[in-house]
């Protein structure tokens, strides 16, 4: 398949090396001259600085891994062209151009399958197999932790410059860290509310944007998950726990493993990724499914609305980081925190 990828930082390069390593020699790269990678291991690829001429060369598909900010600038025009496109996530920084999109890829039968990669993760796929076969009973809580220290992502660039730290291109932790939004919706379903507290992490220097976000989501059957993202902790924690009415589960998704607990077995069965799996895997097998739903026009595993749906909780988590915190305790201090009760006995020792 002829494709396009567009943004050739490190997930556009991590998308180029899977399709040569799965026989796809038909690529274009469409380059804006900013990448702060080497130029060498692009070497021998046809390359356009404009998306004009890249579609001008009837591209099946468009891989687009421009900064977050400028997803819809290549989308938009990609789907009307009846382009399929792999649309790394989010959707986008805001909802402006969405709407478009949608009504673009409609128009043109354009099929956009979302990159977010976890869906692709086998201790996810066992842990929804255990929800949909109800072995954990009824849900009750979920619990996402993702923390990740930012300036270790690109060592050879400043973390300060990259899209991640940068609030003119849509980054900030909501958005750059968004896969357990869509991977919760995807075991969940949709939220009813969002509650979030934002921290800018003023040790990292970041450039308008939270480095640090906690968010609870409740869903109409009264079950809550809690969210906490940060581009802080070392080293690297990704996990996710899930308590129910029959028993309980506990996945790292990093080392690859899930433990889960029933009354039937009370001492807890357990799940490992097959010997040899690693992180690419995901990014393997979502290209794999992506030249499925070009080639074979397979639905997407993660359509637009559901990339649409996670935006949405992305959205809705920083308007509620942006509002006042209520005053603790009503303004008034609770007794004991910085002062001994009049009857105390101070002692040493």
């Amino acid at each position: 398949m002829r494709t396009v990828i567009a943004g050739l930082g490190s997930i556009g390069r991590r998308h180029l090396h899977n399709l040569q390593a799965l026989g796809e020699a038909d690529i274009v790269l469409l380059r804006s001259g900013k990448s702060t990678l080497p130029e060498a291991e692009l070497a021998g690829v046809p390359a356009v600085d404009s998306l004009d001429k890249a579609l001008a060369l009837g591209p099946q598909a468009v891989i687009i891994a421009t900064p977050t900010a400028h997803h819809l600038e290549v989308a938009i025009p990609a789907a009307q062209a009846g382009c399929h496109l792999l649309l790394e996530k989010p959707v986008s920084h805001s909802l402006v151009g969405v709407a478009q999109l949608s009504a673009a890829a409609c128009a043109s039968g354009a099929r956009i399958l979302m990159g977010f990669q976890f869906r692709f993760h086998p201790c996810l796929h066992q842990l929804r197999r255990l929800l949909l076969e109800e072995e954990l009973g009824e849900p009750l809580h979920a619990g996402a932790h993702w923390g990740e220290y930012l300036p270790d992502w690109h060592p050879w660039e400043d973390h300060r410059r990259s899209y991640s730290a940068r609030a003119d291109l849509g980054g900030g932790v909501v958005l750059t860290l968004s896969h357990p939004l869509d991977y919760l919706t995807w075991l969940f379903g949709q939220p009813a509310e969002v509650v979030a507290r934002t921290a800018a992490l003023p040790h990292l220097d970041l450039q308008g944007v939270e480095g640090m976000a906690d968010m609870i989501l409740r869903y109409p059957s009264g079950m809550s998950a809690s969210v906490h993202l940060d581009y802080a902790q070392r080293p690297v924690v990704h996990r996710l726990e899930i308590v129910g009415s029959k028993g309980s589960a506990r996945c790292d998704l990093l080392a690859g493993h899930l433990r889960w607990w029933t009354k039937a077995s009370s001492g807890g069965l357990e799940y490992s990724v097959p010997p040899g799996f690693e992180r690419n895997h995901l990014f393997l097998d979502e290209m794999r499914h992506f030249r499925s739903v070009v080639e074979q026009g397979v639905e997407p595993v993660c359509g637009l609305e559901d990339g649409i749906a996670s935006l949405k909780i992305a959205l809705a988590a920083l308007e509620a980081g942006r509002q006042p915190a209520p005053p603790l305790f009503d303004g008034v201090e609770p007794p004991g925190l910085h002062a001994q009760s009049p009857n105390s006995e101070v002692r040493d020792g």
